[in-house]
């Protein structure tokens, strides 16, 4: 447990209870789907840039491990790859997916594709969508701070968010992010500029950590560098980046949103990169180094930083949490619900989508629980659902790259199940083999190519 005194406490208690009084006092404006799931598809710049931010950083433990194992490496394969190809998607697809005023990825995946292709499709977004590791997170750091039972910790971080999102839809979703965006950037400024006040700069930084900390392979392979780069790709079929294109007020907000939005990925990065180093200077043994950010709060941070240092961890990961929990329900609602929602299917996928709110965090409980494992969750379900995926939505926006429905739906299910086959055979081969090194996901691409 990390020691607390009373003010710390209070700021960690009022993240929680502040965002969750925000997003359940959000209003609905009427009973139509495009309130519900999109916000009326109104979202203007700013708010488009807040909660495109914040939904991004999730994995903030993965970052803090990363920095502490590998120092400004972090940065080139968690940061940069994703700037690239944040910027193609903004100038290449932003624009035609808010101009196609779809509802998901399946959704957009039905127009190219048919019906029976977006079915198929729609299970492994629902489950790719779904919070369970951004739980399992919460939980975790509940845990480790406050002794609170994982489980426990987990409810806690599904429950209140479940709420809010079940009456408010995405309008509540986007309102809580706000405040949660803000919290992220004081809670790590603030927090850096003491550490960097207390201790120094550059210079004790260099002293204190290894040199390839400072080399931006971390003393990693290039190849090792390059596979992050063939992992952010996925950001062109990202249901999150989709979801808020559609929701902008226009094309145009929709692509500057996703410009302005590197800019600030860029310097959240740099806060948590530099808390990173700090933490792996002044912890050098640490046993568990997913828990460097809680450690260095714990020995390094005074009274009133080491509460609003947590804060902004919790907001880090509530941000994401809500925001992939509506994604999940609006897959539900729409393409697994909806699909057979006939004549009345507007009314009906924004009800079906609302139901689903609560099914989607029953299901990330249950997973985050099962699977006490952040990577594991990450690379189970990534590993599996992406390959599926990623040529048939780059299709549905470039007709040179479509297949037909019969093609789309074999590579969907095809890839998946090559990856998943993969995934299972793999620990069997002999460990000398090159084949061993072959990544489930690869392995699913590889045939979803080949199908394509």
């Amino acid at each position: 447990m990390i020691s607390f005194q009373p003010i710390d406490v209070v700021l960690v208690v009022s993240l929680f209870v502040v965002s969750w009084l925000i997003g359940y006092s959000t209003k609905k404006r009427s009973d139509g789907a495009d309130d519900y799931l999109l916000g009326g598809r109104n979202l203007g710049l700013g708010l488009f840039v807040a909660t495109n931010v914040a939904t991004w950083y999730g994995g903030i433990l993965g970052v803090g491990e990363f920095a502490w194992r590998y120092g400004v490496a972090s940065w080139f394969t968690q940061g940069a790859p994703y700037y690239i190809f944040a910027a193609v998607f903004a100038f290449a697809f932003a624009k035609k997916v808010r101009d196609s005023s779809l509802y998901t990825v399946p959704d957009r995946l039905r127009a190219a594709y048919g019906k029976r292709a977006a079915l198929v499709a729609a299970p492994l977004v629902f489950v790719l969508t779904n919070p369970a590791p951004y739980a399992l997170m919460i939980g975790a750091i509940l845990s480790e701070a406050f002794g609170v039972p994982l489980a426990w910790g987990v409810l806690a971080g599904v429950v209140p968010p479940a709420l809010y999102l079940y009456t408010g839809g995405y309008r509540a979703n986007v309102r809580a992010d706000v405040f949660l965006f803000a919290t992220m950037f004081v809670g790590f400024g603030v927090a850096a500029y003491v550490l960097y006040a207390e201790f120094g700069g550059l210079d004790y930084l260099a002293a204190r950590v290894p040199a390839t900390h400072f080399d931006p392979t971390g003393g990693a392979p290039t190849s090792y560098i390059v596979v992050w780069y063939f992992i952010a790709l996925w950001t062109f079929a990202d249901p999150g980046f989709h979801q808020r294109a559609y929701s902008a007020r226009s094309a145009s907000v929709a692509k500057w949103g996703i410009i302005i939005s590197i800019g600030f990925w860029a310097l959240f990065d740099f806060l948590t990169n530099a808390t990173g180093l700090y933490a792996r200077a002044l912890l050098p043994e640490l046993e568990n180094p997913a828990f460097a950010f809680p450690r260095l709060a714990e020995i390094a941070l005074p009274t009133g930083v080491k509460g609003l240092f947590f804060a902004a961890l919790f907001a880090t990961v509530l941000s994401t949490l809500n925001s992939f929990l509506f994604l999940s329900a609006s897959t539900f609602g729409v393409d697994i619900m909806g699909a057979a929602a006939g004549k009345d299917r507007e009314g009906r996928i924004r009800r079906h989508t609302a139901y689903g709110v609560p099914i989607s965090a029953a299901l990330a409980v249950g997973l985050a629980i099962a699977i006490p494992s952040v990577v594991d969750l990450w690379y189970y379900i990534g590993s599996t659902c992406v390959p599926g995926l990623i040529l048939l939505v780059v299709g549905a926006y470039y007709e040179r790259w479509r297949v037909s429905e019969r093609t789309a739906i074999v590579e969907t299910v095809g890839a998946s199940a090559a990856a998943l086959a993969w995934l299972v055979a793999r620990p069997l081969i002999a460990g000398d083999s090159w084949l061993s090194h072959v990544e489930p996901m690869i392995a699913g691409l590889a045939v979803g190519l080949a199908i394509h």
